[in-house]
């Protein structure tokens, strides 16, 4: 059993007058991880999954604080799992913390852009908001022993790190296209009236290829075909707010060639890119290993930094002649250069970064010393 750094931060967060905001993609464990919270509280608790109709229907019908706590009756610790199918939850959730702060809430959900945009408001000082990812490189490796997870990196960079997919060794190319065909588009085919088609499928293969590269809204647009560059933006924005993928964007504040409003878009987990591109082969063969190792790092430092709670604004750097860093950090005031090599290749940072800006510290992080990027600060 892989123990969830996030235990530790919700039990710390636990009876402190404030709403639990938990969020994150499908499949990546919420539920399971809560219930294991519930199991172990000794007083009265409640589960409610929105997605049931009468439960959907109870909460819905309630809508003043008296009501909602007596729906909960005299449980001290209740869950509300998929929470943003309900209308005005936020408000909701405001009414109870502000009448009986004694009651802990905990509520979930799949969908930043409805869980966050109906619950942000209203939630103002309230609230303590929790990240969940798949299973992270320092989950794993506590799990087992740490040579074993080390073994295991090139299956993670072509599978990717879902639960179930971890949990079902020999059947990973089977359960992640299920995965990905059963939950990828799930919340976000429900938002404005949006359907699956061959454009998000199209705008998807045309990310999954970009991965480390910059992008652009009017190529992307020109490679698609049939659509606005406006149009693109709002889906990659949805893609972003249903945790499919994210972007990384450009430092720029000193000098003149800098680009300054680049963006660079990589995926929650591997598994899902190489689902979308078809291809599961071994990094041996791939011609794209680069871009899953940037991929994967990436990630698990987003994942290590949410988790360890290391607040940091994090950057690429590049110039127009071709000068980049694939990774910046501040933080501290500080700013941190990190660049990443699938095979030990060490140079020096760009000369022009150096110049410009003052830089704390540089790393290359390649297969040899990624272990301590991924799981130290």
């Amino acid at each position: 059993m892989v123990v969830r750094q996030l235990h530790k931060n919700i039990v710390a967060s636990l009876f402190k007058g404030k709403v639990i905001v938990l969020i994150g993609p499908r499949q990546v464990g919420k539920t399971t991880l809560l219930k294991k919270i519930l199991q172990a509280y000794k007083g009265k608790k409640m589960w409610l999954n929105a997605d049931e109709s009468d439960i959907n229907k109870a909460l819905q019908s309630a809508t003043t604080s008296t009501q909602l706590l007596q729906l909960f009756g005299d449980s001290t610790l209740v869950v509300i799992d998929e929470a943003q199918q309900i209308e005005d939850i936020g408000l909701k959730l405001k009414l109870c913390v502000d009448t009986n702060p004694q009651v802990q809430i905990i509520a979930t959900g799949s969908s930043a852009f409805e869980l966050l945009q109906k619950s942000n408001e209203p939630l103002t000082g309230r609230k303590v908001e929790l990240h969940m990812y798949p299973l992270s490189f320092a989950e794993l490796k506590k799990s087992a022993k740490p040579l074993v997870e080390k073994r295991l990196l090139e299956t993670r960079l072509i599978y990717g790190s879902y639960p179930e997919i971890i949990n079902s060794p020999g059947q990973e190319k089977e359960k992640l296209q299920a995965l990905v065909n059963s939950y990828l588009y799930k919340d976000l085919l429900r938002y404005d009236g949006i359907k699956k088609s061959a454009v998000i499928d199209k705008l998807l293969q045309a990310l999954a290829l970009q991965v480390g590269n910059e992008v652009s809204y009017n190529e992307l647009a020109k490679t698609i075909g049939n659509i606005e560059p406006a149009t693109v933006e709002k889906y990659i924005d949805l893609l972003e707010k249903s945790f499919v993928i994210f972007k990384l964007t450009a430092l720029s504040r000193n000098l003149r060639n800098e680009i300054k409003k680049g963006k660079k878009i990589y995926f929650y987990d591997n598994g899902v890119r190489n689902v979308i591109l078809n291809n599961f082969s071994p990094i041996a063969l791939r011609q794209d290993k680069g871009a899953l190792w940037e991929n994967y790092l990436i990630t698990e430092r987003m994942k290590r930094n949410s988790y360890t709670k290391h607040f940091c604004n994090t950057y690429f750097w590049r110039t127009f002649d071709q000068a980049e860093v694939d990774y910046i950090e501040e933080y501290g005031g500080a700013l941190h250069a990190y660049e990443f090599k699938w095979k030990t290749n060490r140079k020096k940072m760009p000369a022009s970064l150096l110049n410009a800006y003052t830089i704390n510290s540089t790393q290359f992080i390649d297969v040899e010393n990624y272990e301590e990027f991924l799981d130290k600060i």
